[in-house]
């Protein structure tokens, strides 16, 4: 059996987990990325996107928009800007996103970025079904 990881996520409003998990399934902002046990130090920056853990009692996915993922050979400690359980994920939710990304684009001087947001806030949510 694989080795498992001590993984917790937290949001400025909440605890969302902290479990031992044997992976978990990381939206960086370079790259999506999987930590296990023995994964070599690192910290990421994470993009808007889907995060999963995987742990003894099955796979939890979690909508993440931003943060960052600090990951060494026996914990992924993963601090969002904003997290929710898939499940409670809704439309009400991705329309405020949509519309606070498109807010931060029309003032951004780097426009690039301000549409990759928005691009990276409506692939979430077809990705999550709404």
């Amino acid at each position: 059996m694989a080795g498992t990881v001590q993984f917790d996520l937290v949001s400025p409003e909440r605890r969302l987990a902290s479990v031992a998990a044997t992976e978990v399934q990381i939206p960086g902002a370079d790259g999506d990325l999987t930590a296990m046990e023995g994964h070599a130090p690192t910290i990421t920056t994470l993009r808007p996107g889907i995060l999963k853990a995987v742990a003894a009692g099955g796979a939890k996915a979690y909508v993440v928009t931003g943060g960052f993922a600090e990951i060494t050979a026996g914990t992924v400690s993963v601090l969002a800007e904003r997290a929710v359980p898939v499940e409670e994920a809704n439309a009400a939710l991705f329309d405020a996103l949509v519309a606070e990304a498109k807010d931060a684009a029309a003032g951004a001087e780097d426009k690039d970025s301000a549409e990759k947001l928005i691009s990276d806030m409506l692939a979430l949510r077809a990705a999550v079904g709404q």
